[in-house]
């Protein structure tokens, strides 16, 4: 399907699902290589990242651990730029290698509070794994160690990308059509 209906918005596909797993399976042995011999923490950001995390997991042949994190920030199609934690760890991470997985990096002032209070915890080392990036929408520098795509700074919706809880469900992900 070219375009997408969600609520009162539009939305023309711009990013095909084939595509996506072809650069989801090249972060997945990025990180199989970097983490070879390591059982690492993975840590997807939901709702966002659920589908992302699955595929990617499904990929990942190393021996390894999944924990869910909620944290929310959005309303409608704008970031609040306030993250208010909803579900939190209840892992005990103290010298773990973590690698945070989230839907989409935009603002990164989510992820910059999540570094922030998972360093807290004496992991052995956090990463971020992000399926998007925007980097025109960066507020502040993260690091990002896997990246599956960079993005113009568009609102987007599908493979797991919400407009107010609708649209998550596709295998294709779709831009706001202006």
């Amino acid at each position: 399907m070219k375009e997408l209906q969600v609520k009162d918005k539009t939305f023309a596909i711009s990013i095909p699902e084939a595509k996506i797993q072809e650069q989801v399976r090249r972060v997945a042995a990025e990180i199989c290589r970097d983490y070879a011999g390591e059982e690492p923490l993975f840590l997807p950001v939901l709702n966002g990242a659920f589908m992302f995390a699955a595929d990617l997991l499904r990929e990942v042949t190393l021996p390894c651990e999944i924990s869910f994190i909620k944290l929310a920030s959005y309303q409608g199609t704008q970031s609040t730029g306030e993250i208010r934690e909803v579900i939190g760890l209840g892992k005990d991470i103290t010298g773990r290698h973590v690698i945070i997985v989230e839907d989409i990096i935009d603002s990164g002032l989510t992820m910059a509070h999540m570094i922030e209070t998972l360093q807290l915890q004496n992991p052995a080392s956090v990463a971020v794994c992000s399926c998007l990036v925007k980097p025109d929408a960066l507020k502040v520098q993260v690091p990002i160690n896997y990246c599956c795509m960079e993005i113009p700074n568009d609102f987007i919706v599908g493979y797991g990308l919400d407009y107010d809880g609708f649209g998550r469900n596709t295998r294709d992900i779709y831009t706001l059509i202006k």
